[in-house]
């Protein structure tokens, strides 16, 4: 295993003259746009990036990483980019966007570098959607095998639990087609394990028939985060699975991209996303509208297509720090906790967005075929981000999370999921994404696919000795 800086030597790149894509070095003029995902929180630095074209450049790079003996990480989008790159070999699949829909069968074959944006675009005029999280800007592949966690989670379940099959080159070079009986263990551990054990080139998901939901966001003043939430708490208790729902609060700058009366504000949110009769899911938010005085309310029914209204997201690259846990419930104690680490009492809290999102429903169901989600015991997902522009404001922002992470341990399952986890600390850090039973599965499901451990950037889980 190389574990030192590694510097190809120039015999070492003319393996890589096969590939179609760009291979680049630090001093090349495209390097920097090839290398620069969309959290700019972390730089990355490899000694060489290729802009993979398709799968043969993968298999190409792949092997020329095992016969060097250089470390490899892939990039699509880089939204998950929460580590940084420092060495070895960036595959940027940015350029495989290729997305085939097969209306008959309702599945999406989905290349590596395709974003949700792509797969609902293609998949709307057969009125069929997919299972996207809350910004369909992230690239298909590295949400899903971390999961996925989706704005209709609670009615249809993760994002990984509609794959049907994946195309995978492992280190080694070899491309695998793999499903629940073809090497079923690699399929297991693609479905929320993470980039752990190869290169995803493609992957087949099942679609769902759908084209409108009743969605958006009642957003309240900051002011009014206590009854809001103790509304919430008592309301979702008792929801059907149909109305998928999350619990925010927004410390906003005062950035011109961000539209009035939100810019500069601190608001508490009740997104929401109804996948029932809109009449009824109107009915069952009079609770939520009697909590707080709303000061906007843009809940209304709309395509499925513009999905990314209901949560807002930024659309621009920016540098950022995300956090998460998994909560057993929203008891008194743990809201009052909550609101004391990051409710309107905490002025000074540095965090951009602090949101709880109502788990249970299709989320808390047993996969139909093992995999490596590990938050179906969870019944709230507790996330945190913040904007990073200075070293002042990270030093403020990491202590921040570090204080609501810490303050939440007690109500928590001990667990995170992989994909918005945060910066990847130790071993024992990085593990908090499942259980020791599946850990340890990834851990040999590496050690027979990546033995030499080149796959360990970001999310990476060691292989077993």
């Amino acid at each position: 295993m190389t574990t030192a800086h590694h510097t190809p030597t120039t015999p070492d790149l003319f393996a890589l003259s096969e590939i179609r894509g760009p291979v680049l070095r630090p001093d090349d003029e495209a390097y920097t746009a090839e290398v620069t995902g969309f959290n700019l929180a972390q730089r990355h630095a490899p000694d060489i990036v290729i802009g993979a074209t398709g799968t043969d450049d993968i298999v190409a790079a792949l092997r020329w990483a095992t016969a060097t003996g250089t470390p490899v990480s892939v990039q699509a989008t880089g939204h998950g980019a929460n580590f940084p790159i420092d060495d070895g070999l960036l595959i940027n699949t940015g350029r495989m966007t290729d997305v085939r829909i097969d209306p008959a069968e309702r599945t999406a074959t989905v290349s590596a570098g395709a974003k949700w944006r792509d797969v609902l675009e293609a998949a709307a005029p057969h009125g069929l959607a997919a299972l996207n999280g809350s910004s369909t800007d992230v690239g298909v592949i590295g949400y899903t095998l971390g999961g996925g966690l989706p704005v209709l989670g609670r009615t249809y379940g993760y994002a990984s639990d509609l794959v049907r099959s994946f195309q995978v080159v492992t280190p080694d070079g070899v491309l695998h087609e793999t499903d629940a009986t073809h090497e079923p263990d690699l399929f297991r551990a693609l479905r929320g394990g993470k980039g752990n054990v190869g290169v995803v080139t493609s992957l087949v998901t099942d679609l769902i028939p759908l084209t409108r939901i009743l969605g958006g966001a009642i957003y309240c003043a900051g002011k009014d985060a206590e009854p809001l939430l103790n509304a919430y708490a008592t309301w979702t208790r008792t929801l059907p699975q149909e109305m998928c729902t999350a619990f925010s609060l927004l410390r906003l700058p005062p950035l011109p991209q961000i539209p009035e009366p939100l810019r500069g504000g601190f608001w508490s949110r009740i997104a929401v996303a109804w996948t029932g009769d809109p009449t009824e899911g109107d009915r069952l938010l009079a609770p939520i509208r009697a909590a707080a005085p709303p000061v906007i309310d843009t809940i209304a029914p709309m395509d499925y297509t513009a999905v990314d209204e209901i949560y807002a997201e930024p659309q621009d690259p920016l540098p950022a720090r995300e956090s998460c846990a998994l909560l057993n419930d929203l008891t008194p104690e743990a809201i009052q906790t909550f609101l004391d680490q990051v409710g309107p009492t905490a002025k000074d809290c540095p965090l951009l967005l602090v949101e709880l999102r109502h788990m249970g429903g299709a989320l808390s169901r047993p996969a139909r075929v093992q995999d490596a989600v590990c938050a179906r015991d969870a019944t709230y997902f507790l996330e945190s981000v913040a904007i990073l522009p200075d070293p002042k404001t990270a030093e403020a922002v990491e202590e921040a999370t570090t204080a609501l992470q810490q303050a939440m341990a007690p109500y928590g399952t001990g667990h995170t999921m992989v994909n918005i986890h945060g910066t990847p600390g130790t071993e024992a850090d990085r593990a908090r994404a499942w259980t020791p039973e599946i850990y340890k599965h990834l851990q040999q499901t590496k050690a027979t696919h990546d033995p030499a451990n080149l796959l360990r950037y970001g999310h990476a889980i060691p292989p077993a000795a």
